[in-house]
């Protein structure tokens, strides 16, 4: 499998050694807290090098980034880590104040040898001192076109089981039957499903010259973590920072073709994937996928709030599971609730996509890896016109294509 840390071990160190090492610096990240807040939600980036521990890390305004490399260092070192390397990232000083920060820590600060400075040399305002690092994070403006991907579209929703893996798949499908390119990438790290219900859960991207060959999935090309996963059962049992560098990593290398669509399927939720995603890829808009359901809703207005905030357009609203018929009675009944998908959409003034039904068809036929679109079964009708409402509106949000950048 590839590895997607960024860890280097000693030759001496046993698998069994790098482990619990490993382990025991997860614990202290997670219990050393900064105003009642785990630094192990600000960490963005994380290398061991045998005894050296170095970290990325994204502190609050009125930290002193000091204090915590010597308390880390002192917690760190019954676990075999000597040396611990800060890069240190700190908000800007408000406008027309004088700056207050921390100097920026140098790369090569022992945590355990270092003592603290005093007089003008510990004063953050010293002439002498560094600027704090103060650039603002990536935004989808700031962000160029894939040289090779003309939109990247993501299908996301607020809460899990309301069926969006199902629909990404199917509307990826219908928009390679309406003659497009497509690639599919499975951001779903801690779930990912693309793999079986293209129906190459057995199939392992091959690597050229350091690069992922995507998986030929029906004609589209596939990218999913579950591709590298040893088996079905194996958990994907990693932290934020771990997870998110995976995903860029299966987005950035990646031999992708040219492609009309690169439709991206998101875990459930608004957190590290989701933010990352939308300060590092360049998306020309969002699906959202949600049920009739009222709880459902609560969730999926999140997921638009969170697109609206980071500057990703919100393409239309999916609502699926909105009615069902009785295969003995055809009797036809709105089990989770009607008018959802129209609400929000409304209140959002979003396109509503389509709307789909609650069918054990639909169901039956990603479990046997021949989604409905593929099979041309009765359902293929709802996909490909959620996909003909999605190309009547794309090329609007489409990002401007850099024709100078070179892979």
């Amino acid at each position: 499998m590839f590895n997607f840390m960024k860890k280097k071990t000693t030759k001496t160190e046993t698998p069994q050694q790098q482990a619990e090492r490993d382990s025991a610096v997860d614990k202290v990240l997670l219990g050393y807290e900064i105003g009642a807040v785990s630094i192990a939600t600000m960490v963005t980036g994380l290398e061991r090098d045998g005894e050296a521990l170095t970290l990325d890390l994204r502190l609050p305004k009125d930290s002193n980034p000091e204090v915590i490399q010597q308390e880390l260092g002192q917690l760190l070192h019954p676990h075999g880590i000597t040396t611990i390397h800060m890069n240190v990232r700190l908000p800007a000083p408000e406008k027309g104040s004088g700056s207050s920060l921390p100097k920026q820590m140098p790369k090569t600060t022992n945590a355990m040898e270092s003592q603290p400075s005093s007089g003008a040399n510990n004063n953050a305002n010293s002439t002498n001192a560094e600027p704090p690092i103060t650039k603002a994070a990536p935004t989808q403006a700031s962000l160029a076109a894939h040289p090779r991907i003309r939109h990247i579209i993501v299908v996301a929703s607020g809460k899990g089981g309301v069926g969006k893996s199902t629909t990404t798949v199917n509307i990826a499908l219908a928009l390679q039957k309406l003659g497009n390119r497509v690639g599919v990438l499975d951001a779903d790290i801690y779930g990912p499903s693309m793999p079986t219900m293209l129906g190459v859960a057995d199939v392992k991207p091959q690597l050229e010259n350091e690069q992922f060959v995507p998986v030929d999935a029906h004609g589209m090309a596939m990218l999913s973590i579950g591709s590298l996963l040893d088996g079905d059962n194996t958990p994907v049992a990693w932290r934020g920072p771990k997870a998110t560098g995976a995903l860029m990593q299966l987005y950035n290398q990646t031999n992708w073709p040219q492609l009309d669509y690169l439709v991206i399927d998101m875990p459930p939720g608004t957190g590290d994937i989701q933010l990352t995603l939308a300060q590092r890829i360049p998306v020309t808009g969002a699906v959202i996928v949600t049920t009739p359901q009222h709880v459902a809703l609560l969730d999926a207005q999140k997921g638009v709030e969170m697109f609206n905030k980071t500057n990703i357009p919100v393409l239309g609203v999916v609502e699926n599971m909105a009615l069902h018929t009785c295969s003995n009675c055809n009797h036809t009944e709105a089990i989770f609730g009607t008018g959802g998908g129209e609400k929000i959409a409304e209140q959002y003034q979003v396109p509503l996509l389509g709307q789909l039904p609650l069918a054990s068809g639909i169901r039956a036929q990603v479990d046997k890896g021949v989604p409905s679109v593929l099979a041309n079964d009765e359902f293929a009708i709802y996909y490909l016109s959620i996909a003909t409402n999605i190309e009547a509106n794309i090329n609007k949000f489409a990002k401007p294509v850099d024709d100078k950048r070179i892979f």
